[in-house]
């Protein structure tokens, strides 16, 4: 039997973190993936500024799925060692969240020149992986534009070089659809048995604009029957990016615009909500 969790980026709810909490509590959601708080990145804050943080969830009763950081998000020749040193801090905060899974990515690459970095891509994860190896930790690699593995197959290049319980993958439907990768069967029967948290996100091919879920071409009412055929249970994340909120122009790139011009709100994460549930009704 297939158990579907709900979790999703607050963030894109209010800036505020405490209005952020009590939507997600009105929306009777009890996890969020962490990302920012109060408009700054979770992993720029302090441990001690984490406790508090903590603190507040605890008070709302809301729990942490995972870590949304930034790791991996810069480009393959920039200096890796302080960017290691702030993934370190990112496993502490982890911990106080109370959360096992750290999302991060595998380096921004320049078009075309992914096969002629992937050694210095994996010398990188390989490094991130036997930081956590061992421990209750897990990575989460999620398939985002411009990076190395942006594609399915390099997706499963990334899985399989680094061979760790402790490395699992992150399926983004829109992300894939924006690099021209089919997301279904394609991408998901390749990565399926890896994959352990899925993204509730779709996009349109031709112009990469992301909206509502069901409404492009990330097939995600085939992707949602394939869990529920499959007993799945775990996180839907859902990140709807369909209106403008701080960090959108950093995530998805020069020209592209949310289908709503004006900014995000509960309003349109609550359509976000109920799309994702008339699909998992309807399959």
């Amino acid at each position: 039997m297939y158990e579907f969790i709900l979790t999703g980026f607050a963030d894109e709810i209010n800036r505020d973190f405490d209005v952020q909490l009590n939507e997600i509590n009105g929306m009777g959601i009890d996890y969020i993936e962490i990302r920012s708080v109060d408009g700054k990145s979770i992993v720029a804050y302090s441990l001690d500024e984490i406790k508090a943080i903590k603190e507040k969830l605890d008070a709302a009763n809301v729990k942490i799925s995972a870590v949304g950081s930034p790791i991996g998000k810069i480009k393959i020749t920039d200096d890796f060692e302080p960017h290691f040193e702030l993934f370190k801090h990112t496993v502490e905060i982890a911990k106080l969240l109370g959360t096992n899974y750290i999302r991060l990515f595998s380096f921004f690459v320049e078009e075309g020149t992914a096969d002629s970095h992937r050694d210095e891509v994996m010398r990188r994860m390989l490094a991130l992986k036997d930081y956590v190896e061992g421990t209750d930790i897990i990575l989460l690699h999620e398939n985002e534009k411009d990076i190395y593995g942006d594609t399915a197959e390099r997706c499963l290049d990334i899985y399989k070089t680094l061979n760790s319980d402790n490395v699992k993958l992150i399926f983004d439907p829109a992300n894939f659809v924006q690099c021209q990768v089919e997301t279904y069967p394609h991408a998901f029967n390749m990565l399926k048995d890896h994959v352990i948290y899925y993204h509730v996100k779709d996009a349109i091919k031709s112009s990469g604009e992301v909206v509502p879920s069901g409404y492009g071409d990330g097939h995600l009412p085939e992707i949602i029957k394939e869990l529920k055929d499959r007993s799945y249970k775990g996180f839907l994340s859902l990140e709807p990016h369909l209106g403008m909120f701080d960090g959108f122009a950093a995530l998805e790139g020069e020209g592209v615009s949310p289908v709503f011009e004006e900014k995000s709100d509960a309003g349109k994460f609550k359509l976000a909500v109920s799309c994702l549930k008339s699909i998992i009704e309807e399959v």
